[in-house]
C-alpha cells in the first residue's frame, strides 16, 4: 500500500513537472517567433567615439562587412549576411540624425549576385546620404565591386583590392574513376544538362558556353567600375581590370580607390561629406532577445561526420556550380 502511494505521488509530481515544462516551452517558442518578428526592426547603438562638437546629435553610423560575401552565410538578424547588411544600411538611412555611413569592407569576394545585391543596397543608400568605404586588409573583387557603390573609397596602402574579374571552376576526376574502377552513368534531357560534372571531359562546345557565361558576369562588373569611377571601360579592360589583385597604393594610382588612409581618415571623410563635423561615431549592435537565442539553438553543432575533399581548400564555403567574384587564391 506505502509503495502505490510512493508511485502515485511520484506520477503526479512527473505529470506536474511535464505539464510545466511544456506550458514553458510553448510561451518561449511564441516569445521567440514575435521577437524574431520584431527584432529585425531595430538595433542596439554602440558608441564609438563621442561627439566633440558640444550639443550636436548628428552621427557617422559604421556598418561592417567581413568574410565571405554569400547568401549562404547565415545572419545574425536576417536570414543572410546579404539581409543583415541591406537592414543595417536600410536602419541608417531612416535615421534622422545620421548624416553618414562607413561601409568597413575586409572581404576576398564571394558570390556575384550576393555582392551585386550588396552593390545595389549601398549605391541606393548613397544616393540619400554620403557612403564612404574603409578598406581592410582585403576588399578584393566582389568586395571592391560592391565598394563601387559608395561615394568615396578610402584603403591602407597595404589592402589588397582590385582583382576585377570571374571565376568558376570545376574538379575533373574522370581519369580518377577510370583508376578505381567507376563510371559514372548519367540520364540527360538536354546536352548541357551535366556540363560541369567531373566525371567526364567538357567538350569544346560546353567549354564555350561556360566562358559565355563568365564574360556576361565580367562585362557588367567592368562597366560598373567604369561608370562608378569614371574611366574609359577600354582602358580598364587593357589594363588593371584583367584579374590582378592590387595593393592600395597601386590601386590609388589606377583611380580604383579616392583616398590612401586608415578607418579614421574614412570616419573624417564621412563627417566631412555628412556636414557633420566632431559627430559621435556608432555601431549597430544587436539587441539580447529570445529570438537570438532560438537562433543559435538552431545553429548548435551537427554530429560530427568524415569527409573526404578533393582539391584545394580556402576556408570557405563555396558552393558548386556557382560563378564567385573572387582572387584566384580563393577559388576553389
Amino acid at each position: 500500500m506505502a509503495n502505490e502511494k510512493r508511485f502515485g505521488c511520484l506520477g503526479i509530481l512527473l505529470t506536474a513537472v511535464l505539464c510545466f515544462s511544456l506550458i514553458f516551452n510553448l510561451i518561449f517558442i511564441l516569445g521567440g517567433a514575435a521577437s524574431l518578428a520584431t527584432e529585425r526592426l531595430s538595433f542596439h547603438e554602440h558608441v564609438v567615439t563621442e561627439a566633440t562638437t558640444p550639443g550636436t546629435k548628428s552621427k557617422v553610423a559604421v556598418i561592417r562587412l567581413g568574410g565571405l560575401i554569400s547568401s549562404f552565410e547565415p545572419g545574425a538578424v536576417g536570414e543572410s549576411m546579404v539581409e543583415d547588411i541591406k537592414l543595417q544600411l536600410n536602419h541608417a538611412v531612416e535615421d534622422a540624425e545620421v548624416r553618414a555611413i562607413v561601409l568597413a569592407i575586409d572581404s576576398p569576394g564571394g558570390e556575384v549576385t550576393a555582392s551585386d545585391i550588396i552593390y545595389n543596397a549601398v549605391r541606393n543608400a548613397n544616393a540619400r546620404k554620403p557612403v564612404v568605404v574603409s578598406m581592410g586588409s582585403v576588399a578584393a573583387s566582389g568586395g571592391y565591386y560592391i565598394a563601387c557603390g559608395a561615394k568615396h573609397i578610402v584603403a591602407h596602402d597595404t589592402t589588397f583590392t582590385g582583382s576585377i574579374g570571374v571565376i568558376m571552376q570545376t574538379l575533373n576526376y574522370a581519369d580518377l574513376f577510370g583508376k578505381v574502377g567507376l563510371e559514372m552513368v548519367t540520364f540527360k534531357s538536354g546536352k548541357f544538362k551535366d556540363m560541369l560534372s567531373g566525371s567526364r571531359v567538357l567538350s569544346p562546345e560546353e567549354k564555350e558556353y561556360v566562358q559565355n557565361l563568365v564574360m556576361q558576369t565580367y562585362g557588367k562588373f567592368v562597366g560598373i567600375v567604369a561608370s562608378q569611377r569614371g574611366l574609359p571601360e577600354a582602358e580598364l579592360r587593357a589594363g588593371v581590370a584583367d584579374g590582378r589583385v592590387l595593393s592600395g597604393r597601386d590601386a590609388f594610382a589606377a583611380k580604383l580607390i579616392d583616398q590612401i588612409g586608415d578607418f579614421e581618415d574614412a570616419v573624417k571623410k564621412a563627417q566631412e561629406l555628412g556636414g557633420a563635423p566632431g559627430s559621435a561615431v556608432v555601431r549597430y549592435e544587436l539587441p539580447a532577445s529570445i529570438g537570438r537565442y532560438l537562433r543559435l539553438l538552431g545553429k548548435a553543432e551537427a554530429p560530427k561526420k568524415i569527409e573526404v575533399t578533393v582539391g584545394p581548400q580556402t576556408g570557405y564555403n563555396l558552393q558548386p556550380g556557382r560563378i564567385y567574384l573572387l582572387p584566384g587564391i580563393f577559388a576553389p
